[in-house]
């Protein structure tokens, strides 16, 4: 059985900094590129990051780039958001996802995820 499980969100001031963690469970994490999304109420769920199998490569949302970091443990079965000079429009759920693959490819398309966490509510306070 294949989990997803966010963690490291709250609540912070604007300006301040959160590192999200994603454990996962039930899958080889190096067979999978691993990205992060987010999403508000009446919103869809868009783009955060996105980080290939092995790291040699990552994507960013244009609203986050130069202020959040995606990274991975394969070893550990970990991916890891890094979010610094948080804004109050950084306010969200964040949520991590596995897209399968066979290749150091990366993909910003929701439907091409394989498995979901439950996400983690990150509040940014002005």
């Amino acid at each position: 059985q294949v989990q997803l499980v966010e963690s490291g969100g709250g609540l912070v001031q604007a300006g301040g900094s959160l590192s999200l963690s994603c454990a996962t469970s039930g899958l080889i994490l190096s067979n999978y590129a691993m990205g992060w999304f987010r999403q508000t109420p009446g919103k869809e769920r868009e783009f955060v990051a996105i980080i290939t199998r092995r790291g040699s490569g990552t994507s960013y949302a244009d609203s986050v780039r130069g202020r959040f970091t995606i990274s991975r443990d394969n070893a550990k079965n970990t991916v890891f958001l890094q979010m610094n000079s948080l804004k109050p429009e950084d306010t969200a759920v964040y949520y991590c996802a596995a897209d399968r693959r066979l290749d150091e490819g990366m993909t910003r398309v929701r439907g091409s995820y394989n498995y979901w966490g439950q996400g983690t509510q990150v509040t940014v306070s002005s």
